[in-house]
């Protein structure tokens, strides 16, 4: 089994938002954080393809961010709770979830430019 990519996410002016592990499998993305008890800030999951999330059967809130195929912020949901089903828009092709706490720390609003280093 090969390592799960960490990618470094990055908002305005270079700030460090977190890193995340990819989740760019049907299988990945099915289990995304389900398994999850525990999530620190700025550690999260970036979801490829994806444009809706569910956080049923989840022990933990996140933070949530949804982006359009050029890395642009659509929509931002802060420590969305277990039980709910969200979705970006018609143009969300990538979504980023983080530890609840991440977007307090750095926060991303819609229409911010996001960088990755892989």
């Amino acid at each position: 089994m090969t390592p799960a990519r960490r990618t470094r996410v990055r908002g305005p002016g270079g700030a460090l938002v977190g890193e995340v592990v990819e989740a760019r499998t049907a299988w990945g993305r099915m289990v995304g954080l389900l398994a999850h008890t525990s999530l620190p800030v700025g550690e999260g999951l970036l979801l490829a393809p994806a444009w809706s999330i569910h956080t049923w059967f989840m022990r933990i809130p996140i933070d949530v961010v949804f982006l359009d195929g050029e890395d642009r912020v659509l929509r931002v949901f802060p420590a969305l709770p277990a039980w709910r089903l969200v979705s970006g828009t018609r143009q969300a092709r990538t979504v980023l979830e983080f530890g609840a706490g991440t977007l307090a720390r750095t926060p991303l609003t819609v229409g911010d430019q996001v960088t990755f280093e892989r």
